[in-house]
């Protein structure tokens, strides 16, 4: 229900990414509703979040780069471009705000090597996250 007014679905696609965890996600990607697809890139979010937060510590450049990448696209391409503005009035370009500024912090948070900058995305994401878990539980509970 929300999904439909909130977001636009778009098709998702193969960007390159090889291994076992790259079909897993296909599979999962295959076989989801627009709904699963978002959770999806919560899940990624918080993922690339933690890789990019353990790269830091670790002083690995390349796999923090490719982290905050991943986070910062999975924000900008694959949530905030999704948004339905037109139907999703104020609460869409609420979030649509937000995720501008996430991306800001997150592209700061690069240039820095800042974990706690990192810490404050992922703490700004984690209520949407589970609000549209919820939903979801909520949708099928009907």
């Amino acid at each position: 229900m929300y999904a439909a007014t909130l977001f636009t679905p778009r098709r998702a696609g193969n960007h390159g990414a090889a291994g076992y965890q790259a079909t897993g996600m296909e599979i999962q990607v295959a076989g989801a509703d627009a709904h699963r697809l978002v959770s999806l890139l919560f899940e990624g979010f918080e993922s690339s979040i933690s890789d990019a937060q353990g790269a830091i510590t670790q002083r690995d450049v390349d796999r923090k780069c490719r982290a905050i990448t991943r986070a910062i696209r999975i924000v900008d391409e694959g949530l905030r471009a999704h948004l339905n503005m037109k139907a999703g009035g104020a609460l869409a370009q609420d979030l649509a705000e937000l995720y501008g500024y996430i991306v800001k912090r997150l592209t700061l948070a690069n240039a820095r090597n800042d974990t706690e900058m990192l810490a404050e995305c992922k703490r700004l994401m984690q209520p949407l996250h589970e609000a549209w878990v919820a939903i979801g539980q909520n949708d099928s509970a009907r």
